[in-house]
């Protein structure tokens, strides 16, 4: 029967048990009376007609709804039939109880739980019942524990046997459910049902632990059974539960935890992932399946604890272990905790050091591997708690490894036809002449025996490091000599650049580069480019000629997207021209310019193919990725699918924003530094924030080792500029990254460009915020129709455009209508985020808004930030006061201008970017704010931010501007009250 939202009701469960899938949940609207009692009048609620009582729902409702339409039986037969058959044909088929699927009931009861799980955490404060065999939903109410209920194991050891059972208490009273008719309704997480109330346990209790308990009183186990069953099933509840225990000790232990790592050699024929499990060896070291272990080194971590040792890969928390002594037939239980924080940071710190482990193992190939380990004892890795160690049972059958500290003194005098240089390897207390050293690192042989007996490996540094610096040298007199026009050569070994050693010959030819040659533009590229953009381009293909890295530095407005779309357009045009393969790229930007991306190339490129990858529901594999020519994702989702990016080689990889991995120790910054790509491009406007380490993480990724490491940048740049504002330093800086950095500014290409730069920036909503907007715009849409159908369309105008200004303003920031919301906004975080970076580059902008709410909730925001900003709406009276401040204070870059108050009368030509942050309907008022700084006087070109909410009001009134003149019209004048009518079908288009 109907029942009518525009009379009382109330929203309800009802829980009712199904013949095959058990406990099922329905949502029933039910009809109260004048005292607020529940009649007989219900009516079934599904997503198709929960728009109609969305006024008496919350988010939770929403969610159970939809929940409670995915477990109904038509929608499991239809989810797992494999053809077209009845619902009862499917049960009778699958669920026989001698021919029934049982690996089909198994997965579907799975699934089941998993969503009753989610449904029953959402059903306190809810209203729940049972319903009747007749189907009367609200038969017997049941009440939904708020707390948690607690479960107690109880164990009983004599000579015969030993008994067990459990106890449940709530808010400290204990709970009858065994022989009480109770019902486990979950089992991961459990929830019983017993006494008409439901209860969820705190400790994760699983539903099948206490399912035997609902019959029983206890459960006996033999002396026979006693062995295993005491290993298998008792010392898990010691583990995870509070254990009642009496026949039997349970000691709980505490120990200081040491980190064993152990290596040993790997002679085997087998492919990595036979070592590690399948894909684990290949995505960490990069190897060809084909590739073997027989030169590898195997390194396993474990924690020690005591006498108790534990696998790195092992779940981290409480472990028991039993231990039973035959002479005084006790049984003991040790309970050890394990410290995660402290296990967590040391795997971190392993991976630091550059040994990332898969399960608690990695290997790595021989020279490389004692090469880290020389590292990491060199720099005392021990004091991090880190044991190092040979595995013991190869120690005593093979050769013993040296695993002290090594490390190489050199001393370099100048002479008068030669440089004369003295060196002396160490390892550990041995001194082994380098002239020994040199022989086998020019037969590039890696070990060699020491004095002591032990088996020392030549750090495979030293191979690449001095390489040069033996081949160009000889022996004399018992040292080594080098000619003195190697200068350049051991000015680089006193500066230790000995990655800009590798790259010389490219960094010379580039020294001297003024501008690249004139490339042709794919023919595929929609638009024109302005010289400045074209001159990038080029310098862009030069890079990619001389597989080279770049930093495309130019201004926020430039065009840094168009000119990057069309060097990938030229990239596939070149790769078509060839009859090659599709190349792939990757593009990373921040999640708010991920439809900017989209939008600009369907407008200038729209030959390319993008996937967009991203979303709770993607699909984490890269089999789609050969298919496209650009794979367009997140700085969020490059961190959360870092193996899987790595492992798939890139044509270009680019960073959008790149200042986003300024922070080189940051997980953003590690994540992409895994990437794989032959080429590789970042594009920012802001490449030093902070500090000159900002730009050394980003060069580090375009061109790995341009800049030395870390140590290396900060002891000969960063300390010597920040510190002590040497000129030359910068100057040499300079020198070096120039070739790779392309940098323009407003000011040097103001001749290329237009007096006005126009944007639209598209933002999405957050998850609470577009929730709110669709029920919102549900109920007004049905609304709407109802005052239509009963007073006309005319008379309907004010109505609806009350119902449009609201769905405007939820678009723009949902604290405009909802005093108590919490939340952000989407357009509200991009609109900080570009504050932000203009008031970085040192510009000036105005903002404006014909809410004066919505101002106001961006002054809290600017405030926290410590934005200083000047202000003006209807209301003020020191207008001139704030003009004068915005014109002449430096410190004030930010004005907040109201439509009325600032849409006329004002001169604000300190301003070179203008923010409308809700679209106007009307142009002319909205070209009357853009004039506030674009007008005469002005001497810089003006930027104009529109920025529009994806999916509402805002974003399909903008469309129908362009397909729909009259609807325009009419908007403008119904704001301005000019009485002109919006018709049914309007509205329809745009409520959707």
């Amino acid at each position: 029967m109907k029942v009518s939202p525009v009379l009382p009701f109330r929203i309800i469960y009802s829980m009712y048990r199904h013949q095959y899938l058990g406990c099922l949940l329905q949502c029933y609207a039910v009809q109260t009376d004048e005292k607020g009692r529940l009649s007989l009048q219900h009516q079934l609620i599904s997503r198709s007609n929960a728009n109609e009582f969305v006024n008496g729902m919350d988010k939770n409702d929403l969610k159970l709804i939809g929940h409670c339409d995915d477990i109904r039986q038509d929608a499991i037969v239809k989810r797992h039939m494999p053809r077209k058959m009845t619902t009862p044909e499917f049960f009778l088929r699958f669920y026989d109880p001698q021919r029934g699927d049982k690996e089909m009931q198994d997965a579907i009861e799975s699934t089941l739980d998993k969503r009753r799980a989610e449904m029953f955490a959402l059903l306190p404060g809810k209203d729940l019942f049972e319903m009747s065999n007749d189907g009367e939903p609200t038969w017997k109410q049941i009440h939904v524990a708020v707390e948690k209920a607690v479960v107690q194991f109880h164990f009983r050891r004599n000579e015969q046997e030993t008994i067990y059972f459990p106890t449940v208490s709530y808010e400290g009273k204990n709970v009858e459910f065994i022989q009480r008719n109770g019902l486990i309704l979950c089992n991961q997480p459990a929830w019983l049902l017993v006494d008409n109330t439901l209860y969820c346990f705190g400790q994760g209790v699983d539903g099948a632990k206490l399912r035997p308990f609902l019959n029983k009183k206890f459960i006996v186990v033999s002396r026979t059974m006693e062995t295993a069953y005491y290993r298998k099933f008792i010392a898990p509840l010691v583990a995870s539960f509070d254990v009642d225990a009496r026949g039997f000790e349970i000691r709980s232990e505490q120990y200081t935890p040491v980190a064993m790592l152990t290596f040993r050699e790997h002679s085997h024929s087998l492919p990595m992932a036979q070592l590690f499990g399948e894909g684990a060896g290949a995505g960490a070291h990069d190897q060809e399946e084909e590739e073997t272990e027989e030169s590898k080194i195997v390194f396993e971590l474990k924690f020690r604890y005591g006498r108790f040792n534990f696998s790195a890969e092992t779940e981290v928390g409480t472990h028991v272990y039993p231990e039973y002594d035959e002479q005084s037939d006790e049984w003991v239980f040790h309970r050890v905790q394990r410290h995660s924080a402290w296990e967590k940071d040391t795997l971190m710190n392993l991976v630091e050091r550059g040994l990332s482990l898969v399960h608690g193992k990695t290997a790595l190939p021989k020279a490389a591997a004692f090469s880290w380990m020389s590292r990491a004892i060199n720099e005392d890795i021990t004091e991090d708690g880190i044991i190092l160690a040979q595995n013991g049972e190869e120690a005593e059958s093979g050769p013993r490894y040296f695993l002290g500290k090594t490390g190489i003194s050199i001393e370099i005098k100048e002479g008068r036809d030669w440089f004369d240089v003295y060196a002396v390897a160490k390892f550990g207390e041995y001194e082994v002449p380098f002239m020994q050293l040199r022989r086998l690192i020019l037969q590039k042989k890696q070990q060699f025996l020491l004095p002591g007996g032990e088996t020392a490996i030549i750090p495979e540094a030293w191979f690449t490091e001095y390489a040069e610096l033996f081949a160009l040298s000889s022996e004399q007199d018992g040292h080594l000599v080098l000619p003195r026009y190697q200068n350049g050569l051991v000015e680089e070994l006193r500066q230790g650049n000995l990655a800009q050693v590798t790259i010389s010959e490219k960094l010379e030819k580039l020294r001297d580069f003024r501008e690249a040659d004139d490339y042709p533009l794919p023919a595929g590229f929609k638009g024109q480019l302005r010289p400045y953009q074209k001159s990038g381009y080029d310098w862009m293909c030069f890079l990619q000629e001389y597989g080279f890295g770049g930093c495309l530095a130019d201004d926020m407005g430039l065009g840094k997207t168009v000119q990057t779309l069309v060097l990938l357009l030229r990239v596939r045009e070149q790769a078509e021209a060839e009859g090659k393969r599709r190349f792939t790229s990757l593009m990373v930007v921040p999640t708010s310019l991920i439809h900017n991306w989209e939008t600009e190339a369907k407008k200038f490129a729209p030959t390319l193919r993008i996937l967009t990858y991203g979303g709770a529901q993607r699909l984490r594999d890269t089999d789609a990725f050969p298919q496209y020519d650009i794979v367009l994702t997140t700085y969020g989702i490059i961190r959360s699918d870092a193996d899987m990016f790595a492992a798939f080689p890139f044509h270009y990889a680019v960073l959008d924003e790149s200042q986003t991995i300024k922070n080189p120790s940051g997980q953003t910054a590690k994540a992409v530094m895994q990437l794989r790509a032959r080429h590789k491009l970042i594009l920012t406007g802001t490449p030093l924030e902070n500090s000159t380490m900002d730009l050394w993480s980003q060069m580090n990724f375009i061109n790995p080792g341009l800049l030395g490491n870390q140590t290396f940048f900060k002891n000969e740049y960063l300390n010597p500029i920040e510190k002590k504002n040497d000129e030359d330093r910068m100057r040499r800086l300079h020198t070096v990254i120039k070739p790779f950095m392309l940098r323009r500014t407003k000011a040097l290409v103001a001749a290329d460009l237009p007096a006005k730069v126009e944007n639209v920036r598209i933002c999405d909503m957050t998850e609470e915020q577009e929730t709110l907007y669709e029920s919102t715009r549900s109920a007004a849409r049905n609304r709407i129709m109802e005052q239509i159908a009963g007073s006309g369309v005319a008379k309907s105008q004010i109505f609806m455009l009350q119902a449009l200004t609201r769905l405007r303003q939820l678009a723009c920031h949902p604290g405009m209508t909802e005093p108590d919301w919490a939340g952000s906004s989407g357009k509200m975080a991009i609109v900080l985020d570009m504050l932000e970076s203009v008031v970085q580059e040192g510009h000036k902008v105005l903002v404006f808004s014909q809410f004066v709410r919505h101002l106001t909730l961006l002054r809290a925001e600017l405030k926290q930030r410590n934005l200083q900003y000047a202000y003006l709406d209807g209301a003020g009276t020191d207008r001139q006061e704030q003009v004068e401040d915005f014109q002449t204070n430096p410190n004030t870059p930010i004005f907040l201008i109201s439509l009325k108050a600032g849409g006329t009368g004002l001169n604000l030509t300190a301003a070179d970017y203008v923010f409308l942050l809700d679209p106007w309907w009307n142009p002319a008022s909205e070209a009357q704010a853009i004039d506030r700084a674009h007008r005469i006087g002005q001497d810089k070109t003006v930027f104009i931010y529109r920025f529009i909410t994806a999916n509402t009001v805002e974003e399909k009134i903008t469309g129908l501007q362009k397909q729909k003149q009259k609807l325009f019209a009419d908007l403008i004048s119904a704001e301005e009250g000019n009485g002109k009518v919006l018709t049914e079908k309007d509205i329809l288009d745009l409520l959707g």
